[in-house]
C-alpha cells in the first residue's frame, strides 16, 4: 500500500491535488492505517491517473467526475470527443506557429513568394534598403486593393526594368539622395537622371508597374496603364484608383526630405507625377544668371 506522497509522486501530481480530488468527490477516500494515514492501492493509482489525464486534456473537473462514473460505451464516446477537440486545438496551434514564424520572415509576412523574390533582387543589385522599403510598402498596399494575379503580372513587368543598368543605377542614386535637403545642389542632376530613364521607357506599358523608378506601383497594380503619352489606356480610373495613386505618391515623395522638390524639378523636364507619370509641356526653369 502507498502513502499519499508516494501515489502523488508516481502519478505526477502533488499531495495537495490528491486531497483536493478527495474533497470534490473525484477520488474516494482510501482506507487509513492504524496511525490514521491514508493508504492507496492499485485501483486508487489507476483512478488518479485517469483524473490527471482528463484534467491535463482540459476536461473540467465536473465533467471528469461524470466520466469516471460513465459506462464503458459512454466513456469511449467521450474519449473520442476529447480526442477530436484536441486534434482541432493542435491544428489551430500549428497555424499559430506558422503565423509566429512569419513574424521573423521579413517581407514574406505580407507579400507572396514572387514579391519577396522581386525585392531580394533589388537588394542583390545594391539598391539601398530604404528605397527597397518604399517599394515594398507600395506593393503591400496594392495587394490589399487589387487581385493577386493582377499584382503578380505587374510585378513581373516591373521586374523587367531591373535588367536595365541605367534604371538600376538610378535606384542606387535615389538611395544616395534619400536624405538630401530640398535645396541640395545635386538634386537637378538627379532629376535629369530620372527624366532620362522616363524618356527611354516612355513607350513601355504592358500593364506593368507604371511607377517612377524607386516609387510605388500605381498602374502596375491594375489602376490603368500608360499608353506612352501620358494618357490612360484600358478603362476609366476610379475614385479608389486615384486615391491609391495619391497615397503612393505621398508614400514615395513625402518619405524623403527632397521628394516634393524632385517632383517639381521633373515637371521642369516634362514629366508630371511619380506613381502615374504623364508627359507634359516642360515647365520653364528658373532663371539662373
Amino acid at each position: 500500500m502507498l502513502t499519499i506522497a508516494q501515489v502523488a509522486a508516481y502519478v505526477g501530481v502533488t499531495a495537495r491535488a490528491v486531497r483536493h480530488y478527495h474533497a470534490v468527490g473525484l477520488l474516494p477516500e482510501p482506507e487509513r492505517d492504524h496511525s490514521g494515514y491514508r493508504r492507496y492501492g492499485a485501483q486508487d493509482v489507476v483512478d488518479l491517473i485517469r483524473v490527471k489525464i482528463l484534467a491535463d486534456a482540459g476536461v473540467p473537473l465536473a465533467r471528469v467526475q461524470e466520466l469516471l462514473r460513465a459506462t464503458e460505451e459512454e466513456f469511449t464516446a467521450a474519449v473520442a470527443e476529447i480526442d477530436a477537440r484536441l486534434r482541432s486545438e493542435i491544428e489551430e496551434r500549428e497555424r499559430h506557429r506558422e503565423r509566429i514564424a512569419r513574424l521573423a520572415a521579413g517581407d514574406s509576412l505580407a507579400l507572396p513568394p514572387e514579391g519577396t523574390a522581386y525585392l531580394d533582387r533589388w537588394r542583390e543589385l545594391g539598391v539601398p534598403e530604404r528605397v527597397v522599403a518604399i517599394e515594398r510598402d507600395s506593393w503591400i498596399l496594392t495587394l490589399a486593393a487589387y487581385p493577386p494575379e493582377q499584382v503578380a503580372a505587374a510585378m513581373a513587368d516591373k521586374g523587367l526594368l531591373l535588367d536595365d543598368a541605367e534604371f538600376v543605377d538610378l535606384l542606387r542614386s535615389i538611395g544616395e539622395g534619400i536624405d538630401w535637403a530640398p535645396d541640395d545642389p545635386r538634386l537637378p542632376g538627379l532629376a535629369d537622371k530620372v527624366a532620362a530613364v522616363l524618356d527611354r521607357h516612355a513607350g513601355w506599358s504592358g500593364g506593368g508597374a507604371g511607377s517612377a523608378p524607386g516609387g510605388g506601383v500605381g498602374e502596375g497594380s491594375g489602376a490603368g496603364s500608360r499608353d506612352g503619352t501620358g494618357g490612360e489606356a484600358g478603362g476609366a480610373s476610379s475614385e479608389m484608383e486615384r486615391g491609391l495613386v495619391e497615397m503612393f505618391d505621398s508614400l514615395a515623395l513625402d518619405s524623403i526630405p527632397a521628394g516634393r522638390r524632385l517632383e517639381s524639378l521633373l515637371e521642369e523636364r516634362g514629366w508630371r507625377g511619380w506613381t502615374r507619370q504623364q508627359r507634359v509641356q516642360p515647365r520653364p526653369r528658373p532663371y539662373q544668371p
